[in-house]
């Protein structure tokens, strides 16, 4: 269920049950206190609707299917209200962002990996220090965001990701030296223009096609293999990892979707990164993430690719909430900002840090936190000569009694 819409010409104090039918799903959020979001074209902020506002129910009228419904009062006859069930993220947006990122193109490079079948790029950003730097070793890390259009938190996870890659945080500067960073904001453009929920033009669902891909029906997907498989070949710059950014609708916090092997070691390996995540994000839910080699999940990214790429390649879904995280030490459920969907891009980064040191790809002597020592030593260097102050003697005041018993 996904859904965003704006409502006008209203009057004030005019109240308004809407009804959301048809829904399959009997585990969902709203059932754990999630509630719609909503802003007007006076009050841009968004905020959700007060839970006491908010039922999800069981329809005989609508063949046993669950109903979502909030009632709402309008208060202002000029406005424009929007409503929506997560944070929105358009196409609009994707493209202002990334003419943003690439105005430095000393660490960014931008191409058009593909184009949809209604013709739409597919962008391709290439983050790193210098390409044709071939001495140093390096690895390849593809992410991979937006196959579903649904699920807008994932493209505010990826541009917090980009953000922070760009940036001059030392945790940045190190990943740019020692590591390529291959992104593709948004694998499935024409869904998101379009407002679909999971599927592509054709009403297709992109992961769950990885295993059938076709040209002509797939186009993204079959430039998204082809680029992966030769990044897969290349034995000076190797594939070493696959992220591919979701959104989920039934549970809490952000987990790791991964697969399970036979080979002992390599599924080891395999569980390193998820766990240096847990160390980083305080929203990261062990319960939630899973292993596994559902034939269910065969036609997924995480399930397909790890089977054609090499077996030092890791694959894996990364999987955020659309209401938010149970925070240690406080009651409840604390829903997702934007800016938490940010944070969780830049702890993805600063995972790689840790996971690359452990590797041994990245020295561990390199500094990851930005150091205050320079500008301190400025301060002093440049610091203009006092004058002692004068010596003073101290005397007490004198009391008035009158004061005291006026």
């Amino acid at each position: 269920m996904w859904f965003n819409f704006t409502v006008d010409n209203v009057k004030v104090d005019q109240r308004v049950i809407f009804n959301m039918v048809n829904i399959s799903k009997s585990a969902n959020l709203f059932r754990q206190g999630m509630t719609p979001l909503v802003k007007s074209s006076s009050r841009p902020k968004w905020q959700r609707i007060p839970r006491e506002q908010v039922f999800y129910y069981r329809s005989a009228q609508h063949q046993n299917h669950y109903v979502l419904s909030f009632a709402f009062a309008f208060d202002r006859e000029d406005d424009v209200y929007q409503f929506a069930l997560t944070y929105p993220y358009s196409y609009t947006r994707y493209l202002g962002h990334l003419d943003n990122l690439c105005g430095r193109p000393l660490y960014t490079k931008r191409e058009t990996l593909a184009e949809s079948i209604q013709k739409r790029s597919v962008e391709l950003i290439t983050i790193t220090s210098d390409l044709e730097d071939t001495e140093r070793p390096r690895k390849v890390v593809v992410v991979l965001a937006r196959v579903h259009p649904g699920e807008s938190p994932s493209s505010f996870v990826c541009q917090g990701l980009m953000d922070f890659l760009v940036s001059a945080h030392p945790i940045a500067q190190v990943l740019r030296e020692y590591v390529i960073f291959k992104i593709v904001p948004m694998l499935n453009p024409d869904g998101v223009f379009l407002g679909n929920y999971r599927s592509t033009v054709m009403g297709l669902d992109l992961n769950r096609s990885w295993n059938r891909i076709s040209e002509w029906i797939h186009p993204t997907l079959f430039a998204t293999r082809s680029l992966l498989m030769s990044l897969d070949k290349n034995s000076q710059t190797p594939l070493d990892c696959v992220l591919d950014l979701h959104a989920h609708t039934n549970a809490t916090g952000v987990f790791v979707y991964g697969s399970t092997y036979e080979d002992v070691y390599r599924y080891e390996r395999h569980i390193v990164l998820p766990k240096l995540l847990a160390q980083h994000a305080e929203d990261y839910e062990l319960g939630n993430t899973m292993y596994n080699q559902d034939h269910n999940k065969a036609g997924t990214a995480r399930r397909y690719l790890c089977s054609i790429l090499k077996e030092h390649v890791n694959c894996y879904s990364i999987e955020v909430s659309m209401h938010g995280y149970n925070k240690k030490g406080m009651p409840g459920i604390m829903p997702y900002t934007e800016e938490g969907y940010y944070r969780l891009g830049r702890n993805l980064a600063r995972v790689f840090m840790e996971y690359y040191k452990l590797t041994g790809l990245i020295p561990s002597g390199l500094p990851d936190q930005p150091s205050n020592r320079r500008t301190r030593q400025s301060r002093q260097r440049h610091r203009l000569p006092r004058e002692p102050r004068p010596r003073t003697v101290r005397t007490p005041a004198t009391l008035h009694l009158a004061s005291i018993y006026e």
